[in-house]
């Protein structure tokens, strides 16, 4: 099969682009000219020189191919203009959705979060769960998905929604301050630490990609992959001090004046252009409740997560370690 992969040069886009070539399918990579493609090139994957947010090359990648899974984001970070989150998530994915149309795909999965959520105040949520994107990101993310989702059903385009929980696993670099932390006995907790997170192991959110393309029943619906358990933010970073084999942390500070510190670095550094030693959003991970039911993935797709969460914090751990990260 030919089959698409945005976002490919990116921790989740290049390890289910390598995966579906392992496979024997030839893949096909939009990256821009600056990214790095080396890996990719190697295991045999075409490359296609291009922005998701200009049509003309969008329709370059996409003709000829039978599928397309969009994974394509811009993630948090200040050092953007704040129209280019749009561009990305929304521009891009109506780029992605008309040439699906024009040269007749026969599955696109779209990759949203599980951020378009929000704070879920009756943990666990669902796929049904109201809307509350806290930050542009998220709300930029559900506009793309919502844009994807009148695709198909108003253009019946073949389109399925996945909503990854938190991702982590070796490669994933975007918890090493948190694991350094817990690992150097520096952490200090900010609030109660009782607040539900929800993540997913790599392999696990390949698993429920694949699941979502071969699902014929899937079309125009959204679903949540997640691992079966969440648990406490205190819970994550106890596994993780075990993992290191260190004593858990202990030390906590109260919410607000951190997250008042945070708005402080943000009004001053963004004008300037530097990247703020503090952010909100990130302050806000210790008080916005995230646990999922993953129900409606393993009925309807068949999905079954295969890594429980001590063991993947360990391996994750452990990658840290053999990259000499920490």
């Amino acid at each position: 099969m030919v089959i698409l992969v945005t976002g490919a040069t990116g921790f989740t886009g290049k390890r289910l682009a390598l995966n579906l070539a392992e496979e024997g399918h030839h893949i096909r990579a939009l990256a821009r000219a600056t990214s790095q493609v080396d890996d990719l090139k190697r295991a045999g994957i075409d490359i296609v020189i291009g922005d998701i947010t200009k049509r003309d090359d969008v329709f370059r990648a996409v003709q000829g191919v039978e599928r397309i899974y969009h994974v394509a984001a811009l993630y948090r970070q200040t050092n953007v203009p704040d129209h280019a989150f749009g561009e990305v998530h929304v521009k891009g994915t109506e780029n992605i959705c008309e040439a699906a149309l024009r040269f007749d795909v026969k599955k696109v999965v779209h990759t949203s979060t599980i951020g378009v959520h929000g704070h879920v105040e009756n943990p666990p949520g669902d796929e049904d769960s109201p809307f509350n994107p806290g930050d542009l990101y998220q709300q930029t993310k559900l506009e793309g998905e919502l844009l994807a989702l009148r695709y198909a059903k108003e253009k019946r385009l073949p389109l399925t929604v996945v909503r990854p929980a938190g991702i982590y696993g070796p490669g994933e670099t975007r918890m090493l301050k948190l694991f350094r932390a817990v690992k150097q006995r520096r952490f200090v907790m900010i609030g109660s630490g009782e607040v539900f997170c929800h993540f997913v192991y790599i392999d696990d959110l390949i698993q429920g990609f694949k699941a979502a393309a071969d699902s014929p029943t899937a079309i125009g619906r959204s679903y949540i992959i997640a691992g079966d358990e969440y648990v406490t933010l205190n819970q994550f970073v106890a596994l993780i001090a075990e993992a290191f084999g260190v004593s858990k942390p202990r030390l906590r500070v109260p919410y607000a004046p951190v997250y008042m510190a945070g708005a402080i670095c943000e009004l001053l550094c963004k004008p300037i252009g530097i990247e703020p030693p503090l952010h909100r959003r990130r302050v806000a991970f210790f008080d916005k409740a995230r646990a999922f039911r993953n129900d409606r993935a393993r009925q309807e797709l068949g999905y079954r997560p295969q890594v429980d969460f001590r063991t993947g914090v360990r391996r994750t751990a452990e990658w840290y370690l053999q990259q000499q990260l920490l």
